[in-house]
């Protein structure tokens, strides 16, 4: 349950037209349903201001329609990451709203009162990156920011992120993602103003041990004002920038 909607159900108790026994069968599932199997947290939109994420990989699909299903009937937006196009079908079912994020692997459905406020960047050193950074995309849109992209802009190329400074200087908080050196986030630090979330990817050759040594270029950053996530973490990038985003002001 949303701030909104527990004021809007105290109102509707305080003027009359909301019986108390209606209200206590609304508020029973509070603070969490227990599923038996998972205990959905409907508190957390009201502590975090956006209702429990599904993580959906290692779930079956009966319990991925079960806990979307019963946050469905107190939240919306919802989101449900690495997701796969059964799972889709599935929370389709359940809300004919709900879309499908090819590369992001999220299903999400949008709050449409919800305005898209800020500005948050997301870029990437490589095309190849992309799947991350939509998942860092989606995820804050979905929150409520409007977010920018600004893809395959690597340092093997610096010329074509250079050019686009202005839009760099423009973002409240950057996303960027990157695999192989994982360069790129120290560069951006290093141009703008603004909190850089960093992403590694597991993206390259050999010897970059599936992100591990873009992840330790990332730590090990010169520039100051970079945060960094774990790997291929789109979805922990795309809420941290939403978060930073709503500080800011909105």
């Amino acid at each position: 349950m949303s701030p909104e909607a527990l004021e809007r159900l105290l109102t509707e108790v305080r003027a009359g037209s909301l019986s108390v026994e209606t209200a206590i069968r609304r508020l029973r599932t509070l603070p969490y349903e227990d599923l038996g199997f998972a205990s959905v947290d409907h508190h957390r939109s009201l502590r975090q201001g956006f209702p429990e994420v599904i993580f959906c990989e290692g779930k079956t699909p009966a319990q991925i329609r079960a806990i979307a299903k019963a946050l469905l009937k107190h939240h919306r937006p919802l989101l449900a990451t690495r997701a796969t196009r059964q799972v889709a079908t599935i929370i389709k079912r359940l809300d004919r709203r709900a879309v499908y994020h090819d590369e992001a692997r999220i299903v999400s459905i949008r709050d449409p009162k919800r305005p898209l406020l800020g500005h948050v960047l997301v870029i990437t050193a490589g095309t190849v990156d992309i799947p991350v950074a939509e998942e860092a995309r989606v995820t804050a849109e979905v929150m409520g920011s409007r977010v920018e992209t600004l893809y395959d802009v690597g340092v093997a190329g610096i010329h074509r992120l250079l050019e686009r400074q202005s839009r760099l200087m423009q973002a409240r908080v950057v996303v960027v993602v990157a695999g192989m050196d994982g360069v790129l986030p120290s560069v951006v630090g290093g141009l703008v103003p603004c909190p850089v979330v960093a992403v590694p990817t597991s993206q390259g050759y050999g010897a970059s041990f599936g992100g591990l040594a873009a992840l330790l270029t990332m730590l090990n950053s010169c520039a100051a004002g970079v945060g960094v996530m774990n790997i291929d973490n789109g979805f922990g990038a795309g809420c941290l920038a939403h978060r930073i985003n709503t500080l800011a002001g909105c």
